[in-house]
């Protein structure tokens, strides 16, 4: 049975491109990325469309600021519902989400955040967690609830930073378990082997 599912970013979309890798590898379940929307027009993950033949889409957010407007908000609603996802995927979206937006795909939408929560919610996790010396950070994926990063966990990978880390060495590491971590939930959630919210 399909499984369509999008994906919203904001940047260069490394995290999009582990879950369309996956795809391509047969490794992502019976999950089919269905499209790629983002509220930047220059972001890297709009390019992903291009190179693995899903369309990528822009909204403008028509505000600067961590949240989209009214306007934009029922715009991304309209066209993520146009593509009758099961799974909506936040892969560095980065703007906070209202509650009309996520009432609309209530059971539906995950994210995934660098750092192993609920330590470090909010921006910057893994700068947040090297600057205050913790020896194990990480990342998780969790069900997106109106409070932020604060919804019910689904799974957790865990990087030890060693003493000799750089900030971005650390990034480099939390990164590799985000690009494992991600694909391996939505493969579950395919399947029916992660309970649903």
């Amino acid at each position: 049975m399909a499984y369509p599912i999008v994906i919203l970013g904001s940047g260069r979309g490394s995290n999009a491109q582990a879950l369309l890798k996956a795809e391509a590898n047969k490794q992502l379940g019976a999950a089919k990325i269905a499209a790629i929307i983002s509220d930047h027009d220059d972001a890297g993950i709009l390019a992903l469309g291009q190179k693995y033949q899903v369309p990528a889409i822009y909204i403008d957010p028509k505000r600067k600021g961590a949240r989209l407007s009214d306007e934009a908000e029922q715009a991304f609603i309209e066209r993520i519902a146009s593509f009758s996802p099961k799974l909506i995927v936040l892969a560095g979206f980065m703007r906070i989400i209202n509650h009309p937006f996520i009432e609309a795909f209530e059971g539906r939408m995950i994210n995934l955040h660098p750092s192993l929560l609920p330590s470090f919610p909010g921006m910057n996790g893994i700068a947040q967690a090297f600057d205050h010396g913790v020896k194990l950070t990480g990342c998780t994926v969790h069900w997106v609830t109106p409070a932020l990063d604060a919804g019910p966990i689904i799974d957790q990978k865990e990087v030890r930073i060693e003493e000799k880390d750089t900030l971005e060495q650390l990034e480099k590491k939390v990164h590799i378990v985000e690009h494992q971590l991600l694909p391996d939930v939505v493969a579950r959630l395919s399947k029916g082997k992660i309970k649903p919210l």
